[in-house]
């Protein structure tokens, strides 16, 4: 058994993993046309395969990897919850920064994601007041914001690879006798 390998370390692999294919299906989506795809099954797929099922999967690898890999078939509890935020940190990091950038290098996406929630306010509630079309719009601009989409985004990933690890954490583990 190698004790210089923690379980945080183990999951880094999986983490950038998760935040490069997080990061690939953002470019995809972009190429092909955001507003093509909001409001679509397709938007709704990505989604739930960024929150609930790629999680889940990374999250399980990495706890199978240091159980079975490093640890020779053994892993607690608390190693699981370890493995499990540090994937989903890893992988929320890589995206938030990713996003970030992006958002500097093409400006005008704001712009189109504002147009886009724009016309889903206006859809939605057809009689919405310029005040509150507005108020609206300022809400959702400043948590565009690169201050703003680093931090909320890691706590997110963070709470759902807690969530997760909980729950896998309790299929998988075997503590040492």
């Amino acid at each position: 058994m190698d004790k210089n390998i923690s379980p945080a370390k183990s999951g880094t692999m999986y983490g950038v993993l998760f935040g490069v294919i997080m990061v690939l299906e953002f470019v995809i989506m972009y190429v092909i046309g955001m507003k093509s795809l909001v409001n679509t099954s397709v938007g709704v797929i990505v989604n739930v395969a960024n929150y609930l099922v790629l999680p889940l999967i990374f999250i399980y690898l990495g706890c199978n990897h240091y159980k079975k890999e490093i640890n020779n078939g053994f892993i607690s509890f608390s190693e699981c919850l370890k493995t499990g935020v540090s994937i989903t940190v890893i992988a929320g990091l890589i995206y938030a920064i990713f996003s970030v950038i992006f958002n500097f290098i093409f400006p005008d996406f704001i712009n189109e994601m504002l147009e886009i929630t724009r016309d889903q306010m206006i859809a939605k509630n057809p009689n919405i007041t310029a005040k509150e079309l507005e108020l609206g719009l300022g809400m959702v601009k400043k948590f565009m914001s690169p201050f703003i989409v680093l931090p909320v985004t890691l706590v997110m990933f963070a709470l759902i690879g807690l969530i997760y690890s909980l729950i896998i954490g309790g299929i998988v583990k075997n503590d040492k006798p």
